[in-house]
């Protein structure tokens, strides 16, 4: 099954004549509230630095407000609050192409082209507060999950008295795709959140972090599934919706034959229990096959932050090439009724390692050329002259130098 592109997709496009929003607007948050879905989304602007903007829609489709100044703004150090960029300012850093995902915990390379900021905002509502979740990306540390909250009734004023934002994952650790389930388990908060290739789970006594003695462990983990379209490294996307069947995970996912291609796949997780997976659909349910998501930043990548319920069907919110921000939708009956068909055909892998499933893993594709990011051009590149060498921690590697500025390029490589 499928979902449904909306005809009249992208839905937010980059806006020219506002200096903060002139060159990406995409990977949209959602939340339904007061009768409208509202859309917090990254936007880079002139500065390259992300910052988020809102839109909200009444029927899901159609943009009826979008306000024109950032509702969200980094403030602290750690999402890149008055630091300088990257370049000659910080020559010890080496950046990689964004292709290198198995190497993500050594380097990152900021989605949209830009330099770090607030990126990809999750939204979710516990009782009177909405809490968002994001990256916090200062231009050379490895990118972590920030969170703050506002006040349901601020948010909905567009009184945007956000609290001081924390850090909640550990330092010196590459760790995204973070969301909040909207209930407690067992009085505890459920916490989603991606170091390559798992998405973990945690649970957590309170959202109380004070950004210095207590982080996100990672204490259960959904593994990518070996011989599958998700085989290479899966991450959560909208935060789980509430349904009949199960908390319904809409995620992201790359497989191992097709490396450069982010697609969309669904799960369902146990009501009572979210670390347990009961299903996964066996196909993506949406693919990046059309020109907005291929034309952009990054081609090929279809991202989701956000996604609701509005009547019978299922709306998903989602970034087009790292550019825009596009929406696809699907009845959820028949979403559920695909993915329970599907129960006990797909095995879901948590916890478990290719051996005791089973399944043969595919082997890795062999890469002909060696593309690299320049951080000069800001561009991925052919490398010239590449040359195996092994990093000061061991690790191999590949370099040489970029064919339009002559800038040294590196690329991690598979031990």
């Amino acid at each position: 099954m499928k979902l449904e592109r909306f005809h009249g997709n992208p839905i937010l496009e980059p806006q020219p004549k506002y200096w903060w929003e002139s060159k990406a607007t995409f990977n949209p948050g959602a939340l339904y509230e007061a009768g409208k879905v509202h859309l917090v989304y990254r936007a880079i602007g002139d500065s390259d630095v992300s910052v988020l903007g809102y839109a909200s829609s009444v029927d899901g489709f159609h943009i009826d407000e979008r306000l024109d100044k950032p509702i969200y703004v980094p403030r602290e150090p750690f999402e890149g609050a008055g630091l300088e960029y990257p370049a000659a300012t910080h020559p010890e850093v080496v950046y990689f192409s964004a292709e290198d995902e198995v190497e993500e915990e050594v380097s990152y390379v900021s989605g949209g082209g830009g330099w770090g900021g607030c990126e990809d905002p999750r939204l979710t509502r516990i009782d009177d507060r909405v809490f968002m979740t994001y990256v916090a990306f200062d231009g050379y540390s490895p990118p972590r999950v920030a969170l703050t909250s506002i006040h349901v009734n601020d948010f909905l004023a567009k009184s945007w008295q956000w609290q001081t934002p924390v850090l909640i994952s550990p330092p010196g650790v590459v760790d995204k795709n973070a969301c909040i389930l909207p209930e407690k388990i067992n009085s505890k908060y459920v916490i989603f959140h991606r170091i390559f290739p798992n998405i973990l789970i945690d649970f957590v006594d309170d959202l109380d972090f004070d950004g210095k003695t207590r982080f996100l462990k990672g204490e259960f983990r959904i593994r990518p599934r070996p011989s599958y379209w998700d085989s290479r490294k899966v991450g959560a996307g909208a935060p789980p919706i509430k349904t009949k069947d199960g908390w319904l995970l809409i995620y992201h996912g790359i497989g191992e034959r097709d490396p450069g291609r982010y697609k969309i796949g669904a799960m369902l997780l146990e009501l009572k229990d979210p670390t347990r997976v009961l299903t996964r659909s066996k196909e993506p349910i949406l693919e990046p096959e059309v020109w907005y998501e291929n034309e952009g930043w990054k081609s090929g990548v279809i991202y989701p932050c956000g996604a609701v319920v509005i009547g019978d069907r299922l709306l998903v919110y989602y970034g087009g090439a790292d550019r825009v921000a596009c929406v696809a939708s699907a009845k959820l009956d028949a979403l559920l009724d695909h993915l329970v068909g599907t129960r006990e055909a797909v095995p879901s892998f948590i916890g478990l390692l290719p051996v005791e499933a089973g399944v043969t893993p595919v082997k890795p594709v062999k890469i002909k050329r060696i593309i690299a990011y320049c951080l000069k051009c800001r561009a991925k590149r052919e490398m010239k002259n590449p040359t195996a060498l092994t990093l000061k921690n061991g690790r191999p590697a590949i370099q040489g130098t970029c064919p339009r500025c002559g800038t040294k390029m590196f690329r991690i490589v598979k031990a």
